[in-house]
């Protein structure tokens, strides 16, 4: 099976010819220089050499707490008796309670608000800046807060605040990855975008405890203590914004070279004038130069040929992530935890947050040490043993005694393997979708690609927020099966189309993908600046064993 290199073109084809001139004496001025200055390492070895970057990227990683937050407070208000007397409705008996078409509108369509802010307020990157344009989308953010507090009630001004807060939590979600990946020193990128993820989770556990802590009030403090914190988890990220250097790659892209260096000191712990941050400056500045020379990218051209395959990916690895069920549990887990027969649902919902929490963690030394391919394709097949688990003990023993009488063996043994579901979740999935888009696209189109791609997440993530009610009133824990399937499609795509960039500078990643490496043979690829006399590059661009050997042979 032969690969073909995936590289840039101009936007207009009948410039191509002059413009790929360009583009290979750019390129090629970055091979000489890269091997001019292999050498040159930086000159930071200890742990707490970048303790400060660490930190910074933590605060801009702070919007994964603002989403995470909304995810585990939202799943205890749909089942809260204030925010049901507001905004539900009657039975005859004049008890109130949502029906599942307003359920799931109020949960997901935070999702619909979060993809067209992702894909339209991403924009604001380029051309503000990254810093910049994240403090923007928080203030979106703050105005959706204001109007879901302000609600009285009238569920659709309710609904209103969430799609607009969605916005806001769209825009970050593109942007935190996107300027965590360009301000990181490559060893420690994965971790550090991972940190994203480790908010969410954060955010969820916290989420879930406030939501225990108000339920036994019985007036909106219920649910408006929980939205009113909102506002201080806002102002403290915007407060952060001021501590965390600008992306070097957008301050090169903008002319403003000095302030580039200072970052680039800034992020590695050097003096701006040390070999290192010349060689990282000159680095990015060839592929800007590059990308300029290919003219301006449309969205167009994230469907053409040479960038279809990477944008396909990113969608669909942003899909997968969804499609795991994640949300399955983490929207509606006080409701599952119902069904299993658990007294008080507020309470035992905090186990999923604290399996969650401590997952995450795990994942901060994961995502670098094993590899984004290794942990999503051993990540994809824990998941599928548990959701066979966990499928088969509902459908089977749960209810064996009818649907009055839940067998409490069963319900143990069921949550039991849903921790085990979100450890492998966690540690692998969660947060390496958001690690992979983030260092996947070239400068040019990174922010349309990655707006893309987690579009397709948000999507994806309102489908099954809305459905979810419906699907499990038909089926109940059959459900599980539909996940377990996506999964076992998951493994064989992660296999066959993702490719292995740990260790690699975004410049090198572009370089691999450029040379046609194929996705499984990618671990074992070498940039320029690193190779021997012994390297064979076109062994790593052609496979003639068989599809079954490929997938369960060793590469």
């Amino acid at each position: 099976m032969d690969s073909t290199p995936d590289a840039i073109t101009p936007q207009k084809s009948e410039s191509s010819n002059s413009n790929v001139e360009v583009n290979s004496k750019i390129m090629n001025q970055q091979d000489d220089f890269q091997y001019q200055n292999a050498e040159v390492a930086s000159p930071n070895t200890g742990r707490g050499a970048y303790m400060s970057i660490c930190i910074s990227c933590c605060m801009v990683a702070f919007g994964g707490f603002i989403f995470g937050w909304d995810t585990g407070t939202i799943s205890g208000f749909v089942a809260q008796t204030d925010f049901l007397r507001r905004f539900g409705q009657k039975h005859k008996d004049g008890s109130h309670y949502l029906s599942k078409v307003r359920t799931g509108l109020i949960v997901s369509i935070f999702n619909i608000g979060c993809a067209i802010g992702g894909l339209v307020l991403s924009k604001l990157g380029d051309t503000k800046g990254r810093k910049m344009a994240l403090i923007i989308v928080v203030v979106i953010y703050i105005i959706g807060i204001i109007i879901q507090i302000a609600s009285i009630n009238k569920w659709y001004q309710y609904f209103i605040g969430r799609i607009i807060s969605g916005l806001g939590v769209g825009g970050i979600s593109v942007l935190s990855p996107m300027l965590i990946s360009e301000v990181s020193p490559k060893h420690l990128r994965g971790t550090l975008v991972s940190c994203y993820q480790l908010m969410i989770t954060l955010g969820i556990f916290l989420g879930y405890c406030t939501n225990f802590g108000t339920k036994n009030y019985s007036n909106s403090v219920q649910w408006r203590v929980p939205l009113g914190l909102c506002f201080a988890w806002a102002l403290f990220m915007i407060g952060g914004m001021t501590f965390v250097p600008e992306s070097p790659r957008y301050l090169i892209e903008a002319g403003l070279m000095e302030e580039a260096r200072a970052s680039l000191a800034k992020a590695n712990k050097c003096a701006p004038d040390h070999p290192f941050i010349q060689q990282e400056l000159d680095t990015i500045e060839a592929s800007v130069d590059e990308a300029k020379a290919a003219g301006t990218a449309s969205w167009g051209e994230l469907f053409k040929p040479f960038m279809f395959k990477r944008t396909s990916m990113g969608v669909m690895i942003q899909s997968l992530q969804q499609l795991t069920g994640d949300n399955y549990f983490f929207y509606y887990g006080t409701i599952v935890f119902k069904a299993v027969g658990l007294e008080d649902s507020f309470e035992t919902s905090i186990v999923f947050g604290v399996v969650n929490l401590f997952s995450t963690c795990c994942s901060l030394y994961t995502v670098d040490k094993f590899g984004r391919r290794n942990c999503l394709l051993w990540g994809a097949i824990g998941m599928v043993c548990c959701y066979v688990v966990y499928a088969s003990v509902g459908v089977t023993r749960l209810w064996a005694n009818g649907e009055d009488n839940p067998s409490k063996g069963a319900g143990n043994c069921m949550i039991c393997f849903a921790c085990f579901y979100i450890f492998c979740f966690a540690t692998t999935w969660a947060p390496i979708a958001y690690v992979i888009i983030s260092e996947t696209f070239p400068l040019r189109i990174k922010s349309k690609a990655m707006s893309l791609a987690t579009a397709a997440n948000w999507l994806w993530g309102f489908l099954i927020g809305f459905f979810t009610p419906f699907i499990t009133g038909a089926i109940n824990f059959s459900y599980g099966y539909v996940f377990m399937g996506c999964m076992v499609f998951a493994y064989f795509y992660v296999f066959f189309f993702v490719s292995e960039t740990k260790g690699l500078t975004l410049e090198e990643v572009e370089t691999m993908y450029a040379e046609g490496v194929l996705p499984w043979k990618s671990s074992a690829w070498v940039p320029p600046s690193r190779r021997g006399a012994d390297y064979d590059a076109d062994a790593l661009m052609t496979d003639d064993k068989p599809f079954y050997k490929r997938v369960f042979g060793r590469n």
